[in-house]
């Protein structure tokens, strides 16, 4: 690490800072705030932020590294990170392993996001910790609503990644990969370069290049207005969200009557579908839009058709008026 140059912090510092003094200013003296940090230029400029902002605010300020194992040497580049982060004051820093298994049904990249969430979690139990800060970027953001568009995807996923969601926040969603380099730059960080972001073999790989060629085609600010249509996409979500939360409430346990399901506008329907499948026990991330459509034609298209099949094992069926979901009847 080069030495800092002291006075006027350089602008792309200023804009990250004041980026993570509005999330911190919601804690009390004496909280404990991680940085979740890969050791990329992201997250390296948001823990130098955090550690920043955070002594100046009272707040201990620590760090989670996660070893992945998805390549050789992820260990020894997660233990150089947990290094580089105590050196700058940052404390605890701990660096966990998580296990990512290949053949899951949702992808190397959703699983190991899921291993590395099961981590987190595990850190603010273990800490006591107030907050976890994200490192994800304005870039990041861009990049998974043109995800969503590309899997034909619904307004929630859409909308993005959500700026604040339990103890995680998302500081740097305003700001740009190209900030958070010139950050560690001026502030003579070293960050480490993911092959992985390189491969594309990744959907977010192939985003990342699409969404470059994209605005080489079309303009600048492709990237900045994606993001934005994220922000108002989430508030139409939240809102569809909240009917559909209060459907769910008033209907209560199931079996419901059909005619109160299919009187319940689309929007907010499908999103109940969606509630009462993963509360019988259906796998969030397996069920889809083709399990809720196959679902609401029990509602709309009844012809006295047999049960859906959808994850967890379950059956969701309709009789006499009204529709269950529950396991396969056992055979005696």
């Amino acid at each position: 690490m080069t030495g800092r140059a002291w006075g006027r912090p350089h602008p792309a510092v200023a804009a990250v800072r004041s980026a993570v003094r509005a999330v911190l200013a919601g804690c009390d003296p004496g909280d404990l705030v991680l940085v979740a940090c890969s050791g990329g230029a992201d997250s390296t400029a948001l823990a130098d932020a955090a550690r920043y902002e955070g002594e100046r605010a009272g707040l201990r300020v620590g760090a989670v590294v996660v070893d992945h194992g998805l390549r050789d040497g992820s260990r020894e580049v997660a233990e150089e990170t947990g290094a580089r982060l105590r050196s700058l004051g940052l404390d605890p820093v701990s660096v966990a392993s998580t296990w990512v298994p290949a053949g899951g049904p949702d992808g190397l990249e959703s699983m190991a996001r899921q291993a590395r969430y099961r981590v987190l979690d595990d850190a603010v139990r273990h800490h006591g910790a107030r907050l976890v800060l994200l490192g994800h970027t304005r870039d990041d953001q861009a990049e998974q609503v043109l995800l969503g568009l590309a899997r034909g995807s619904g307004a929630r996923s859409l909308a993005g990644m959500p700026a604040a969601r339990g103890p995680y926040r998302r500081p740097l969603l305003g700001l740009t990969r190209e900030q958070t380099r010139a950050a560690c730059t001026a502030e003579g960080l070293a960050w480490w370069e993911d092959p992985m972001n390189e491969d594309p073999a990744f959907a977010r790989v192939r985003a990342r290049r699409a969404l470059c060629d994209l605005e080489a085609d079309l303009g600048p600010g492709l990237g900045a207005a994606l993001a934005r249509s994220a922000d108002l996409l989430r508030e139409d979500a939240d809102h569809l969200d909240a009917l559909a939360d209060e459907a769910v409430a008033t209907l209560g346990p199931g079996p419901w009557a059909a005619d109160a399901l299919v009187t319940l506008p689309r929007a907010v329907r499908t999103r109940v579908w969606r509630r009462l499948l993963v509360a019988a026990g259906a796998p969030a991330g397996q069920v889809s839009s083709r399990h809720v459509e196959a679902c609401d034609r029990l509602l709309t298209h009844w012809r006295g058709q047999g049960a859906v099949h959808v994850p967890g094992d379950l059956r969701v069926q309709r009789g006499g008026g009204r529709v269950s979901i529950g396991p396969p009847a056992r055979v005696e």
